[in-house]
């Protein structure tokens, strides 16, 4: 088995966190002791490149229970915890390629190595998998039953390959169900970004001035989890419909020029480039903190910082840099500008990914009993996929729904009844 990890002693660490995760995962174990009775992947191959993490672990774990035979990626270079890849080597005999901190070369090098496993079914978290396939695979094109995605991000760039018309496959688009977003997005990120902030900087966040770039579900969880913890907070927005929404939660909204003068910590969770660039760095504050919670590290126009600064400190604690301008301000840069959430903490909580990682598991069983039929676009999880999770998820928290009376299904059927 080809693989590279960091540390296969590793291995007892990991299997202690991945069956912590697990305890607090039930709609996935319900889903790995069905895929272990029915098998619906059997002999199907998959690679899956994704955020390699306790959480993840299990969802591999249930896609082998079901007959798939699984490779996995990193999908981002900060965010394995190399406990959990030797785990899913040295004890279920998956061939990972992940390993914490790997360069931008090595990153590369392992997504072609996860292809090289000529999958059927690709499930990523960024899109890098398809773009590669789309850009440097065609002998794969034919063979790929349909791909999974699990992050906004990764959804823009696959709507922006379906309107060019590069797609040549099907793609689930996991990220916009309400299982994964309304849920994963707001309250996973949400709480998940705060953690990693903290962990990095130890800082009290009451009364400190919270800029929160980008009001869609990530940046909706994250505001709304740091204002609860007393930070007062400003949304900066682009859409005039999320900036309203924003206004009338009850948050100040304002330019990105604006706010720059006056945030202490900044977050950017947009899934864009460089919203906070030069112009920005320019009018902060000195000991302002700048931190990302976007997939990709491109949302904080870094080279700019660098050219900005007169010298670059690595390291000033662990996970923050430190950028000296001219001026005598120092803008603090932490996790890299990577994901913050997982760069200096661990990720969303095993409750909320439960829901996602569910969610996946049965959009890829979806994708291979309708081989053949889901068109070549991004299509969405079929809705009896969402409720059937949300259902269990209830029920394991110990939650009744209210059943419709034989009246209230024939009014809400009708059109005669009116005032």
């Amino acid at each position: 088995m080809h693989c590279d990890i960091a540390d296969r002693s590793l291995a007892p660490r990991g299997r202690k966190r991945i069956l912590w995760a697990d305890a607090d995962m039930p709609v996935l174990q319900r889903v790995r002791e069905r895929f272990q009775a029915e098998r619906p992947l059997e002999g199907v191959r998959m690679s899956c490149c994704l955020h390699v993490t306790a959480e993840t672990a299990n969802l591999v774990r249930a896609l082998r229970s079901g007959g798939a035979e699984v490779v996995v990626c990193a999908s981002n270079p900060l965010s394995t915890q190399d406990e959990v890849a030797a785990s899913l080597v040295e004890d279920h005999g998956v061939p990972v390629h992940a390993r914490r901190g790997e360069d931008t070369a090595t990153f590369y090098r392992h997504l072609e190595a996860a292809l090289a496993h000529s999958p059927h079914i690709t499930m990523d978290d960024g899109a890098d998998l398809v773009t590669a396939i789309l850009t440097k695979h065609p002998e794969l094109h034919g063979q790929i039953v349909a791909s999974l995605e699990e992050t906004t991000t990764g959804v823009i760039r696959l709507r922006a390959m379906e309107r060019d018309g590069a797609l040549r496959f099907p793609v689930i688009a996991v990220n916009d169900a309400a299982t994964k977003h309304l849920f994963d997005n707001r309250y996973g990120t949400g709480q998940s970004t705060v953690d990693g902030i903290v962990r990095a900087t130890d800082l009290l966040l009451a009364g400190k001035v919270v800029v929160t770039v980008g009001y869609g579900w990530c940046g909706r969880g994250f505001a709304g989890r740091v204002r609860g913890m007393g930070a007062r907070v400003i949304v900066v927005e682009v859409d005039p419909i999320r900036a309203l929404e924003a206004t009338m939660d009850g948050f100040q909204v304002m330019s990105m020029r604006d706010a720059a003068r006056q945030g202490e910590v900044f977050c950017t969770l947009t899934g864009n480039k460089h919203v906070i660039r030069r112009e920005h760095f320019e009018l902060m504050r000195d000991g302002a903190m700048i931190c990302n919670s976007g997939h990709f590290d491109v949302e904080i126009d870094i080279p700019a910082l660098r050219a900005l600064a007169m010298e670059e400190h690595r390291g000033v604690r662990e996970f923050v840099d430190r950028f000296d301008l001219s001026d005598g301000r120092r803008l603090y840069l932490l996790g890299e500008g990577r994901l913050i959430n997982l760069a200096a903490a661990h990720g969303h909580p095993a409750s909320v990914m439960d829901m996602s990682f569910a969610t996946q598991a049965l959009a890829a069983e979806h994708a291979v009993r309708h081989r053949g039929e889901l068109p070549v676009r991004v299509v969405d999880v079929p809705r009896e996929i969402e409720e059937w999770v949300a259902r269990l998820k209830l029920d394991s928290m110990g939650v009744t729904l209210e059943e419709l009376t034989p009246e209230q299904k024939k009014y809400q059927s009708s059109w005669e009844a009116g005032t």
